[in-house]
């Protein structure tokens, strides 16, 4: 039986960077298509993603969306369902990333990866490490490269 992926939240910029720009943190999407890792999102995380990617700057239509949305996100997360008694509340300087720390808590994820300096500054949250995307890629890489065939 083959080893499981390593569970994680990506905050939304992270997605954004590694689905429409190319560079490092597009290998975040490599890990995700190849099992590597296994995104775990909310419903809220979810609706935050299209969002994102319905703003003018990324010049995409409602296809292009629909396209991203349904053929390189959706095959590859697991959707989780927040747990009550797991919200995050005022841990984050900005409310709106609680929801992240609300993710990892509610599906027992310990690693979030993100791009938001507001969550970046936390590091470390009962348990739960906020590191930089290219720190993971870093690891990610090692860990690859240490595999012996």
């Amino acid at each position: 039986m083959g080893k499981e992926s390593k569970r994680v939240v990506l905050d939304t910029n992270i997605f954004i960077s590694a689905i429409l720009f190319s560079g490092k943190v597009s290998m975040i999407m490599d890990f995700w298509k190849t099992s590597a890792i296994k995104p775990v999102i909310t419903k809220e995380i979810l609706n935050e993603i299209i969002k994102t990617l319905a703003y003018p700057k990324f010049h995409l239509t409602e296809e292009e969306i629909y396209h991203i949305v349904q053929e390189e996100i959706l095959p590859f997360v697991e959707i989780v369902k927040v747990k009550k008694d797991k919200i995050a509340k005022g841990v984050c300087k900005d409310p709106e990333d609680d929801k992240f720390i609300t993710c990892t808590t509610s599906a027992g994820v310990d690693l979030i990866i993100g791009g938001d300096l507001d969550l970046l500054n936390i590091k470390e949250y009962k348990g739960i490490k906020i590191i930089k995307a290219s720190k993971f890629i870093k690891q990610i890489q090692s860990l690859l490269s240490s595999v012996t065939f």
